[in-house]
């Protein structure tokens, strides 16, 4: 990683309400502290200072900060301020120099940032703004993980009040997270209301929402089956909570399907070929989705999360940042490779996802995975193998700009995507 000359390096110290800012020249001379507000004006405020520090010259300019986002940074980089963001980790292994007592405060970070930044600044990141529909999918990917989470909180919820009180509607949805079966508790909400549920009424909640899997008569003789005993007012109570619960996870439902239907629009938008006479500056999502075993969730992961690796096609960072990269510890004779877990959870999670339902696809990286596990390898080192080869097609296609062609495959080594 080449290492670029300043002038100046700024440390900025991110707390709720404010930043303290501090500025090192190249000796490390403190020329000054200050502290300003978290909003447009104080933000503002700090870029003129440090502009007038630096005799207007913003090119002189390094600002190093843990947190890569906010209108912070990007109103450093708008205004031509290199930013540089750090690991929390290696940010307390760079205060250590300057406290051996382990004090800490937020003039103090922002000081180490600054100076560590001067004296250490292979071990940075420079932070690169996103094009808007990058920003807008990262968004909406995360907003899907958190709407997934949630359903699933209340569907854990509505399992254990069913166990509590009727056993019997388990048995047709073993995680009571399907909607036919929302609509069965609202007619039925008490084992002994089935008696009033008619056979018409359950064959309509089966052809709309088209379960085939079960017939209207074996879902009565399911929720016929003897209900449990329990305390009087018990059964009442919780069919109480059931019915509060069932509107929330209706309303995440609607949301998880607009999420994901507005997911599927900004790829598409990605995946547009440009009018004619205009040239496409990009195609990394047409590409990505190209590859056997990626759908649009993991499309849409990748593009947030990674997007500063696959812009800049760089493998060994991708591979690192998913966790697909193993650790090696060795010391003496003893030598151990082991799992990495310090990435970015989400891409790790596309990654097993990808590696997965590209077995089912690609016969290549079925047998990769096969020849691991006869190797004495886990199911998921395996698939963390198929996975890191998959990365490495991936960088190799778009280096050269081409998609996915199996017949073209004649094995991608890992030094060609190096």
């Amino acid at each position: 990683m080449t290492t670029q000359t300043f002038q100046f390096h700024v440390g900025i110290d991110w707390a709720s309400e404010h930043y303290d800012v501090c500025v090192v020249d190249g000796s490390g001379t403190a020329l000054g502290t200050k502290r300003v507000e978290h909003s447009g004006e104080g933000i503002g405020e700090c870029i003129e200072w440090l502009l007038k520090v630096a005799g207007g010259d913003a090119s002189s300019i390094a600002v190093a900060i843990e947190v890569p986002r906010g209108a912070m940074v990007e109103s450093l980089i708008e205004n031509n301020l290199a930013v540089f963001a750090i690991n929390p980790k290696q940010m307390d292994r760079f205060r250590d120099r300057h406290t051996v007592a382990g004090a800490k405060n937020d003039e103090l970070d922002a000081f180490v940032m600054a100076d560590s930044l001067r004296t250490d600044q292979r071990c940075f990141h420079r932070v690169e703004l996103d094009e808007p529909a990058v920003l807008r999918i990262r968004e909406l990917s995360r907003m899907a993980d958190d709407l997934q989470m949630d359903s699933n909180r209340l569907a854990n919820q509505l399992w254990e009040q069913l166990r509590r009180y009727y056993p019997q509607m388990l048995k047709l949805s073993p995680a009571a997270d399907e909607d036919w079966v929302w609509d069965l508790l609202e007619s039925a909400p008490l084992p002994s209301t089935v008696g009033t549920l008619k056979l018409a009424k359950v064959k309509a909640i089966l052809g709309a929402h088209r379960i085939r899997r079960v017939t209207a008569e074996q879902v009565l003789e399911q929720l016929r089956q003897p209900a449990l005993r329990l305390a009087p007012g018990a059964a009442e109570a919780a069919s109480e909570h059931v019915l509060m619960l069932l509107p929330r996870l209706r309303l995440l439902q609607q949301q998880r399907r607009a999420t994901a239907n507005r997911i599927q629009s900004v790829l598409e938008e990605l995946c547009a070929t440009p009018p004619e006479g205009q040239e496409r500056e990009h195609r990394d999502a047409e590409i990505l989705l190209s590859l056997p075993g990626v759908g649009l969730v993991v499309a849409a992961t990748m593009l947030a999360e990674a997007s500063q690796p696959l812009r800049d096609r760089d493998y060994q960072a991708l591979r690192h940042y998913a966790g697909a990269a193993p650790i090696t510890r060795q010391s003496g004779k003893r030598k151990v490779v082991v799992m990495r877990y310090a990435c970015n959870e989400r891409l790790r999670n596309a990654l097993y996802h990808w590696a997965r339902c590209s077995m089912q696809k690609d016969p290549r990286a079925k047998q990769h995975y096969a020849d691991l596990r006869e190797g004495g390898h886990g199911h998921g080192r395996a698939l963390r193998g198929v996975a890191d080869r998959s990365l490495a097609m991936l960088v190799s296609m778009l280096k050269s700009n081409t998609l996915y062609d199996p017949a073209r495959r004649v094995g991608v080594t890992l030094a060609q995507a190096c």
